[in-house]
């Protein structure tokens, strides 16, 4: 028989709520999933976002949130996450952002490091995580 899921976001401190994610989250059941880093220079519609960094981290979300959906879940389902930037100035609009996609104050676990370079020209972002999904 399985393990019915249940999913526990440990209460954040002020400053982990002010930038958007949980100290740690507890799962029991479901299915989990290792996602591989996501990038974007272009938005779904192919339109050029190469350098255009909140249209990449949107569009990072929106590919993570189809690549759940094919596996049975969706952002909700996100339990930590690894985000690459290139430059620190974009660290507090990232947070705005993810603000805004967990408008419930569940955030997912995160890491939010800088790097100097991507694999390609014009990525300022990637985001890789880990959900778990009801099953």
């Amino acid at each position: 028989m399985p393990v019915p899921m249940q999913v526990e976001h440990l209460e954040g401190t002020e400053f982990q709520q002010s930038r958007a994610f949980s100290p740690a989250i507890v799962t029991t059941g479901g299915k989990t999933v290792w996602l591989a880093g996501q990038t974007a220079t272009q938005d779904l519609n192919g339109n050029a976002i190469g350098h255009d960094f909140e249209a990449q981290a949107r569009t990072c979300f929106q590919l993570i949130g189809r690549t759940l959906a094919r596996a049975g879940g969706s952002l909700k389902d996100l339990v930590t996450m690894t985000v690459f930037i290139s430059d620190p100035r974009h660290g507090d609009q990232f947070v705005e952002i993810r603000k805004q996609l967990f408008a419930d104050g569940k955030f997912p676990c995160s890491a939010l490091l800088t790097i100097s370079h991507f694999a390609h020209p014009g990525i300022l972002i990637e985001i890789q995580g880990v959900a778990v999904i009801p099953v």
